[in-house]
């Protein structure tokens, strides 16, 4: 995907603050960045998981992801 709504600088600000990364315990996400791209996307468009492009993961893996991380 060409266009990503975080900048660089922005990501690397926000990146210490996710949970799954790999020196934490318990799994870690594949990529995290890709994740939060993911969600912001869903958001931005308003489009079901469902449709959720393939570029920032399997749609179910980042819906399921993103409910753990939302309690």
């Amino acid at each position: 995907m060409d266009r990503l709504v975080l900048s660089d600088a922005a990501w690397k600000r926000m990146a210490p603050l996710i949970i799954g990364r790999p020196d934490q315990k318990g799994s870690t996400g594949r990529d995290n960045r890709m994740f939060v791209e993911g969600v912001l996307w869903i958001v931005r468009t308003g489009s079901p998981w469902r449709d959720l492009p393939e570029v920032f993961g399997d749609w179910n893996s980042v819906f399921r992801r993103f409910s753990r991380w939302s309690i």
